[in-house]
């Protein structure tokens, strides 16, 4: 926001928003192409602005949230450029806008086709990603929403300097700029009037921890798309390649412990246990860079050294260089325990038997089964989707990442020559 800005409440935030989004809804594919490209050169052209606001977000921030939240915060010239093609590929994608579903004639000549339309206004309430901006408000944009923002405080600079990036490009198409909205409030006022703006706000979509989540499901009087917290699993199973178990499970904590798919338990089976976790333990913590505290149960204490698991230990979304470790007798105990820990977000299995990961994967109920691959690519870019708005945890209209088609509701177009009941 520039020196004598206005700062504007969130409710003239919604109410621009709403106003904005006929315009959207009636864009066609070109125009919202040319504006996504045109907002992805801006990013590279404010590249220095964005992160000389990132700078003094990660100054702000530095001390009062952990290494790995700073890493989460933090943006270099090489994540700005993956902004910018993130949202080019978003452009790439096919308009999911006007899709035909499905079509029906009746015995009586009636045809019913059901079309993908435009939600209208969708909400995002996130936290410290600056990232989450610009996939966040492509997608919408692309799905012919208007778009409201909410990011959280340690990052409010950056997300305005992307904002202000992404709005140049919306205007260079002839799109409205006040179809992308970022609140300036970043108080839990400003939440609590997103979640009550009824007639403003028709999907709201939140991105965080748990107790945003929550709130967000609890209180909100608008619908809400859940995303989950991820207690993600990687079971190794009796039948499990050890190298390859070890790879994947390295991965899945390590290349990037602060996300949500990122493994936060690993249960191995008994019967390789003491051969497979001493190897775990000398990959883990003999690593470069930092290694990872690996918490046991029981079982695994008798393998290995190790800090003892607590009480909430496997039921935690650790973020972290920290990894629970248990020893299962079996397939069906695997299930159980991930059936009774998981939040239902990314669980794997490791082994070289197909008919354990079939079973595996019809047994558990989560967004995303992996039979030998790490749950790191529980993700809409690795899923073909573009960029993604989230990963969705509940049943309900969506599951898993959330791409351009989850961002569209159905309207039904009947077409008739007179026909009366």
């Amino acid at each position: 926001m520039g020196n004598g800005a206005i700062r504007m409440t969130t409710q003239e935030l919604l109410e621009r928003a709403k106003a904005a989004k006929g315009a959207m809804a009636l864009a066609d594919t070109d125009t919202k192409n040319r504006a996504l490209l045109a907002m992805a050169a801006a990013l590279e052209s404010r590249g220095e602005d964005i992160l000389a606001a990132n700078a003094l977000d990660l100054e702000g921030a530095r001390g009062t949230v952990s290494e790995v939240m700073l890493d989460r915060l933090a943006l270099s010239p090489a994540r700005v450029a993956g902004m910018a093609e993130g949202v080019r590929a978003v452009a790439a994608l096919p308009d999911p806008v006007g899709a035909v579903l499905s079509r029906v004639e009746r015995p009586n000549g009636l045809v019913i086709e059901k079309t993908a339309v435009p939600m209208g206004v969708i909400a995002i309430i996130y936290e410290s990603r600056p990232n989450v901006t610009s996939s966040a408000a492509a997608l919408a944009l692309k799905a012919g929403s208007a778009c409201v923002l909410r990011g959280g405080k340690e990052a409010h600079r950056t997300a305005a300097a992307i904002t202000a990036a992404l709005k140049e490009g919306l205007s260079a198409a002839g799109l409205p700029e006040d179809a992308l909205q970022l609140v300036e409030d970043t108080s839990r006022r400003s939440a609590n009037e997103l979640m009550a703006a009824r007639g403003y706000v028709d999907l709201l979509i939140p991105r965080g921890g748990a107790g945003l989540i929550r709130a967000c499901v609890d209180n909100a009087a608008v619908p809400v798309l859940e995303t989950g917290t991820g207690i993600c699993h990687i079971y190794v199973d009796r039948a499990a390649g050890l190298g390859m178990a070890l790879d994947i499970v390295e991965n899945a904590k390590c290349s990037r412990p602060s996300v949500c798919n990122a493994a936060e338990t690993c249960l191995v089976h008994r019967e390789i246990a003491r051969a497979f976790l001493p190897r775990l333990r000398d990959r883990l913590t003999g690593r470069e860079g930092r290694p990872v505290e690996l918490r046991l149960d029981p079982k695994a204490a008798e393998l290995i050294p190790g800090t003892p698991a607590g009480q909430d230990d496997f039921d935690t979304e650790f973020l972290d260089y920290i990894l629970a470790v248990k020893v299962v007798d079996s397939l069906d105990e695997a299930v159980a325990h991930i059936a009774a820990h998981s939040t239902g977000h990314s669980e794997a299995i490791v082994t070289e038997d197909e008919g354990a990961a079939r079973d595996f994967q019809r047994r558990v109920d989560s967004a995303a089964v992996y039979w030998n691959a790490s749950t790191r690519f529980t993700d809409g870019g690795e899923f073909g989707l573009g960029c993604e708005m989230g990963i969705s945890t509940q049943k309900l209209h969506a599951r898993g990442p959330l791409g351009l088609a989850e961002l569209c509701t159905a309207r039904y177009l009947v077409r008739g020559t007179g026909q009366i009941r």
